[in-house]
């Protein structure tokens, strides 16, 4: 007796989890009662040959039992491998979509949708000579054009929100940028809520990039914090003040923070008031810092700005700072500019207040970049022409496609490209040469293949590749 009330029952295949028989043994899970139960099943094929050898599953192996039995398709593990490995509110939203079979099915209505233009080519180069056809050759393939130009644009499509699904699994890279004590490294302390970078009134304390991740409002992101940028003046050249020198260190620490801002999903500019010579206080716009910001504007408009230490001004300073920035950065949206102060809400974070007035406008700020990455990872859907009777939804689902579809769905689509060059001859070329339907048809078969191999099903489903790198990653026995 190793359990007196455990419980056994007994799942017949096929109509099972993994499409075979099931015992599954609910025991008590104190450890001497798991390790009593695990030391007894081994031995029970040794006392009776007809059950085979009884031995761990492998990492994986329920799951490609599934698979191989037809009971998940392959889009569908990889779900479940993103559901196991989900940390954040988006990151289980987005593995639930692919969990379903509706991009397989998607995936597959295309797959058929090309074999079938593809047979009719081939019944042409087969039968054209004995059979009489409703439409010339000519006309065939003018018909499969258009379907397949239609299929290039939803490919597309799905590619694109393949992209925005990969932010949601692997993290939204944000990276701080401005110039030194602009407040970069208190802001990142007040995201993540804990003193994760140094902060000093010295400049330059942040030579190299600090990342940390961290669940913002449902979306995991890379945080990171770079070294300040800034433009050596000239006047203070020439009084050879040491703090106008720009060393070596601080050249490779301001290449470092170019670099991560132009390869972040997201771009935080921190500006902030700075006293004068004068005696009062105004916007630092540095040259560095400004040149750069636009130039990320411009290429990928996804900027955001937060203007700190607004405690120093008044409203009417603020609305005048927001107009400088957007004058100095065009393009930028307004929405996307935002008043702060790190210094109010350090001071404020041990009274517990949360008046977001009194706590430096830091809540404001975070709900202004959280709707920055639901705008970044929303679903792209075609227009209606081109989109046809296709199910909305379908596009919310694309959006829990892998990088391993995207490249899939990248070759079809070049596939596809070179099936419209070989029929699509200009009627200036006509007379020249025909369209070569051997070709075409090999093109088709190609792109067919391509989606073939996403579901892991069809003529070009051979898998075994992909399936070692995806059970890899899972759990013993799930």
């Amino acid at each position: 007796m190793l359990d007196a009330s455990a419980l056994i029952l007994y799942f017949p295949g096929p109509k099972t989890v993994t499409g075979e028989d099931v015992l599954e043994l609910h025991v008590h899970g104190g450890p001497a009662i798991v390790k009593a139960v695990l030391s007894a099943i081994p031995k029970c094929s040794s006392q009776n040959t007809s059950l085979g050898a009884i031995r761990y599953a492998e990492p994986g192996e329920f799951t490609r039992r599934a698979f191989i039995n037809d009971r998940l398709d392959l889009t569908q593990v990889e779900a479940l491998g993103d559901t196991l490995a989900a940390t954040t509110e988006q990151q289980r939203r987005l593995s639930v979509r692919g969990t379903t079979s509706g991009l397989a099915k998607r995936y597959e209505s295309w797959r058929h949708q090309l074999l079938y233009a593809r047979g009719e080519l081939e019944a042409l180069i087969d039968f054209s000579e004995d059979q009489h056809f409703d439409e010339s050759p000519s006309e065939l393939c003018s018909s499969v054009s258009k379907q397949v130009e239609s299929l290039i644009g939803l490919l597309k499509v799905h590619s694109q929100n393949a992209v925005r699904g990969e932010l949601l699994r692997n993290g939204i890279g944000i990276a701080l940028l401005g110039a030194p004590n602009a407040g970069k490294s208190s802001l990142l302390n007040q995201i993540v809520g804990r003193e994760a970078a140094i902060v000093s009134q010295e400049a330059g304390t942040t030579r190299d990039v600090v990342e940390v991740g961290l669940d913002l409002g449902g979306y995991f992101c890379r945080l990171g914090d770079t070294a300040g940028l800034r433009k050596a003046k000239q006047e203070a050249l020439a009084t050879e003040d040491p703090a106008a020198i720009i060393g070596e260190i601080e050249k490779e620490g301001m290449r470092r923070a170019k670099l991560r801002a132009a390869e972040s999903d997201a771009v935080v500019v921190v500006l902030s008031f700075e006293p004068t010579s004068q005696g009062d206080v105004k916007l630092h716009l540095d040259e560095e810092v400004i040149s750069t910001a636009a130039e990320l504007v411009r290429e990928s408009n996804n900027v955001v700005v937060a203007i700190n230490k607004s405690d120093m001004v008044t409203g009417e300073t603020l609305e005048d700072s927001i107009n400088q920035v957007l004058a100095a950065l065009p393009g930028l949206d307004k929405k996307k500019i935002h008043t702060i102060s790190c210094r109010l809400a350090e001071i404020t974070a041990t009274e517990k207040q949360t008046h977001d007035a009194s706590t430096g406008n830091i809540q404001s700020f975070l709900q202004g970049l959280i709707q920055h990455f639901s705008e970044l990872t929303a679903a792209i859907a075609p227009d209606s022409e081109s989109a046809g009777t296709v199910d909305p939804s379908i596009w919310q689902d694309s959006l829990g496609a892998t990088e391993r579809h995207r490249l899939l769905l990248e070759n079809a689509i070049k596939y596809l490209e070179a099936f419209i060059d070989e029929v699509d001859i200009p009627a200036s070329m006509q007379e020249e040469r025909e369209a070569d339907i051997v070709v075409a048809a090999e093109h088709l078969r190609g792109a067919a293949d391509c989606l073939a191999k996403i579901t892991g099903r069809g003529e070009g489903g051979d898998v075994e590749e992909v399936l070692g790198v995806v059970f890899e990653k899972f759990c013993v026995g799930k």
